[in-house]
């Protein structure tokens, strides 16, 4: 699994000019699954993701997790993050998990992210989405759970 995580002051994402799920201060997730992603990618991924202390404390440091702080995660899944370049100008999405792999792994992260204690809003798996954030820092980090970073 592949994730860019993106600290945010608000974020939104619409379907149909409908606002699907917003949150306020927290992480927007864009969520990539792979073809070979399993739930031990999905637990790994949504542990690191909600320990990872971003957000200042009262000295400026970034010392505080999404959990600690009393945040909320946008899940957000994004297929193109296992876009390969490699050979001509059009990607190449064949490392991506097909749907019916895809949606449970995508389901599963949502649903354990939300039994850690964490508020959690997502767009529709699939659809054509638009997304609107104020990135906070910026901060913006790449994760992908079979390189462990």
């Amino acid at each position: 699994m592949r994730a860019i995580i993106q600290r945010v002051t608000h974020a939104n994402v619409q379907v149909n000019k409908e606002i699907v799920g917003s949150i306020h201060k927290g992480l927007l997730i864009l969520l990539g699954v792979g073809q070979d992603d399993s739930q031990e990618d999905v637990i790994w991924l949504a542990d690191k993701i909600r320990k990872m202390r971003i957000f200042s404390d009262k000295e400026g440091k970034m010392n505080l997790s999404v959990q600690d702080i009393g945040g909320a995660c946008l899940v957000v899944s994004q297929f193109t993050l296992f876009a390969s370049t490699k050979k001509g100008n059009r990607p190449s999405f064949i490392e991506s998990a097909r749907p019916e792999i895809a949606i449970p792994l995508y389901k599963r992260f949502v649903h354990y992210l939300s039994t850690q204690g964490i508020e959690v809003e997502e767009g529709i798996f699939g659809a054509d989405m638009k997304l609107s954030l104020l990135n906070d820092g910026p901060v913006t980090i790449h994760i992908d759970s079979k390189n462990k970073q």
